[in-house]
Formats: structure tokens, sequence, C-alpha cells
């Protein structure tokens, strides 16, 4: 419990280094901003499938491991779906738009965002909390990593258009640091809810899966390929994936 706690808040403080971060550096150009999401991306895409998809589907699923795990990420994906319709798209801030708002910043659009952010993070935080109910603490681990690393510049790009939209610094921190308590919380939830039953483990594995490939597929790629950087974005995910491809084998 005590490994899981400490991962919980790795995840969640992920998002604060990242904070921390946007505060030394405002003004981060998109090239950067794309090419450490698109990292962030594929090592999140090896997480979702090395940690949890397979397991889901070869090891916890038997006879019908399958059709377990095709149901469970639709079932993942159309629930963020839903959320996506609820709440603003991060892509309309994690691209550092705040050229837009410069002059003009809404303060009530930009705390919507930030409601967006710390909504999004709730899936993310149960897909942890997930793997570590399985039992395999080097996969879950992974999966954690490859969280926590899309957190740190996803924390960096919501502060900017928050001091811009005239927040105090003081405050800034606090609903960035809040996008990441919902991430612990999640993390939370996801652990106790394989650890009262393992019966739902490969339904949690498949939906948790998921829900990291609708983020990947419908915010991330999209975000790292609307700036001219696409090329160097593509390369970076394929490091990312590799990377984590190298610590599944090793490790595992």
């Amino acid at each position: 419990m005590e490994i899981v706690l400490l991962t919980a808040l790795g995840v969640g403080g992920a998002t604060v280094i990242g904070a921390l971060i946007g505060f030394i550096f405002k003004e981060t150009s998109h090239k950067f901003s794309d090419i450490v999401l698109s990292f962030a991306a594929g090592v999140m895409l090896a997480a979702a499938v090395f940690g949890l998809i397979l397991p889901a589907a070869t090891e916890y699923g038997g006879p019908y491991g399958l059709w377990i795990t095709i149901g469970g990420i639709f079932l993942g994906a159309i629930c963020l779906n839903l959320i996506d319709k609820l709440v603003p798209h991060l892509h309309k801030f994690t691209g550092l738009n705040e050229e837009e708002h410069k002059n003009n910043a809404k303060l009530n659009k930009i705390l919507l965002f930030v409601l967006a952010i710390a909504i999004h993070n709730l899936p993310e935080g149960i897909a942890a909390g997930v793997g570590f109910g399985s039992g395999n603490q080097t996969e879950a681990l992974l999966i954690a990593g490859g969280i926590a690393l899309q957190n740190i510049p996803e924390g960096m790009v919501i502060i900017a258009p928050m001091l811009a939209a005239g927040l105090s610094k003081k405050r800034t921190f606090i609903y960035a640091m809040l996008t990441g308590v919902v991430e612990v919380i999640g993390t939370l939830i996801g652990y106790f809810a394989v650890s009262i039953s393992t019966a739902i483990l490969p339904y949690a594995l498949a939906f948790a899966g998921g829900t990291m490939l609708y983020v990947i597929s419908d915010e991330m790629i999209p975000e790292t390929h609307s700036h001219g950087s696409q090329r160097g974005a593509t390369y970076a995910l394929l490091f990312g994936f590799c990377l984590m491809l190298a610590f599944d084998i090793i490790l595992g």
C-alpha cells in the first residue's frame, strides 16, 4: 500500500513539477512543447499496451479475454468521449495559445480549461491505480511513470494562461496543484476498486487502457502535429515507445 500511495503522490506531483517549470519558463516554443508531449505519448502508448491491454487479454481475461479487452477498450474510450462533450478539449490550451488571450483573456474560460485538465486526470489516475491492482508492480510503475511524464508538460502549459488571466502566482500554483490532487484520488480509486474484487481486473485493465489510447489519439497526437513540428514529434513518440518497450523487456 505504501508504494501505491507514494506512486500516487508522484503521479500527481509530476503536474506540480511541470507547473514549477512553467513559472520559470513562462513562454516555451511550440516545438519544445510538441516534442516533450510526443515523447510522453509514446511512453503512455507502450504503457497502455504492455501494462494494461495485453495482460487483460492474455493473463486475466480467461477464455473470453479477447472480447472482454476489446469491449473494455471501447467502453473506456466512449466514457472519455462523453466527458469531452461536457468539457473543453485539452488541445485548446496545451497548444500554448496564450497569444490569442493575452490582451482579452477571460478568467472564467481559463478556469474552465483548468477544470478540463482535472477531469481528464481522473481516468489517468485510475489507470495507474488499476495497474497496481494487477499485482505486477513493475508494470504498474511503468504505467505510472508514463502518466507522470505526460503530466509534466501538461502542468507547464497551464501556468501562462492563468497568469495572463490576472491570477496571482499563489492562486495559479494552487489551481495547478489541485489538478494533480485529482490524479492522486483517481489512483487510489483504481487500486481499491480492483483490490476489493479481482473479478473486475480484466475489465478495469482494458477500460484504463482504452482511456489512455483515447487521450493519446484524440488529444496528444493531434496537438503535437498542429504546429509544424510533426516530424520531430513522430520520432519523439517512437523514442518514448521504444524506451518503454526496452524497460518492459529488461525489467519484465
